[in-house]
């Protein structure tokens, strides 16, 4: 089968684009201007499209979680609670945001983490779906997106092979169009951690699902080696700064290394070629000037029949290259050479 997907409209394959997501998460802060600078940021800075993040706390963590002390430079709020409340947008928010970035231009959608989040966003009318690292075992909240038949990304950090296998087995039964992401849950995550071999892995054992990244990396260059190992969707999380408070801000990308990222991807994209090795036009000048003929060492008079010793390998190359020589050796010379002529195979014989 053909490892490939439509998602809202853009062909995403071995041989397309990068389908690079700017992942907004929280980062807008719970403010909706905040939401919508980064919307238009990330669309300047070339992202295919922008990810928010959509939770009802109370829904998802224990009462013990939701009132346990959150208190430190990071934290919102004094309860944990409290904290992720004051990240939320409203559903009126979603709802203006999704219009919003239709209006840019930039493909708008979101992860639910929860069952009535999930059926809140496809009201809403999202073309796609992401689910969390932390939901990938999370199957009735799996099975509920992959009803929507919508594409969805499942991202993996922090599993193992038989959860990604089982997860992959259980929603490909009622959604072919998925997209499985090599992630690591750690935030920020050292390069020793990514392993992004793991790419290759899915790639062999998922033959028929497109494969993609999703970086809690500080930098571009983990992404674009993501790229040439086959992962063709990129999701890093974004921020106007990362110096504001928020635990994602630090290893967020700013609009400048967002744009960067995705010349780069494209760079690497276009440098992967066809796998066909031809000698390009472009390198025939090159070839000229660099590459060696076959030429004579000295004075070779008529009718010697020539040796190693009789000749010289030299620029520029147009003439017969050093790896015909084969078929120049033991000829016969039927005229005279001068010093660093080249020679012909008409003047040869057997």
């Amino acid at each position: 089968m053909t490892r490939e997907i439509i998602f809202n409209n853009t062909l995403v394959n071995d041989a397309s684009k990068c389908f690079v997501i700017a992942e907004i998460g929280n980062n807008h802060q719970g403010s909706l201007e905040n939401a919508k600078k980064l919307i238009v940021a990330a669309q300047k800075s070339g992202a295919s499209a922008v990810k928010f993040q959509k939770r009802n706390n109370k829904e998802i963590f224990t009462n013990e979680m939701f009132t346990s002390s959150y208190v430190g430079p990071q934290s919102f709020a004094t309860t944990y609670g409290e904290h992720r409340d004051k990240l939320e947008l409203s559903d009126d928010d979603f709802n203006k945001l999704f219009d919003f970035s239709k209006k840019q231009g930039i493909t708008f959608f979101a992860t639910p983490f929860d069952l009535r989040s999930a059926d809140f966003l496809n009201d809403l009318g999202v073309p796609c779906f992401k689910v969390a690292s932390g939901d990938l075992t999370n199957i009735p909240l799996i099975e509920k997106i992959a009803k929507f038949n919508k594409p969805m990304i499942i991202s993996t950090g922090a599993s193992n092979f038989w959860e990604v296998e089982n997860t992959v087995k259980r929603a490909t039964e009622l959604n072919s169009q998925i997209v499985l992401m090599q992630c690591t849950s750690i935030y920020p995550a050292k390069p020793a951690t990514i392993n992004l071999n793991v790419i290759r892995t899915y790639r062999k054992k998922f033959s028929n699902i497109v494969i993609g990244y999703s970086g809690h990396d500080a930098g571009i260059t983990i992404p674009v080696a993501a790229y040439a190992l086959g992962a063709r969707f990129i999701e890093k999380h974004f921020t106007l700064d990362r110096t504001q408070k928020g635990t994602d801000h630090q290893f967020s990308l700013t609009p400048e290394l967002m744009k960067y990222l995705v010349d780069e991807l494209e760079s690497v994209r276009l440098s992967l070629g066809d796998g066909n090795k031809v000698l390009l036009s472009e390198e025939k000048l090159a070839r000229y000037k660099m590459g060696k003929k076959i030429v004579a060492k000295r004075k070779i008079i008529e009718g010697t029949y020539i040796s190693l010793e009789d000749l010289e390998f030299k620029s520029p190359g147009d003439g017969i290259p050093p790896n015909q020589l084969e078929s120049v050796l033991g000829k016969k010379i039927t005229r005279e050479y001068v010093k660093e002529e080249t020679l012909e195979l008409k003047d040869l014989e057997d």
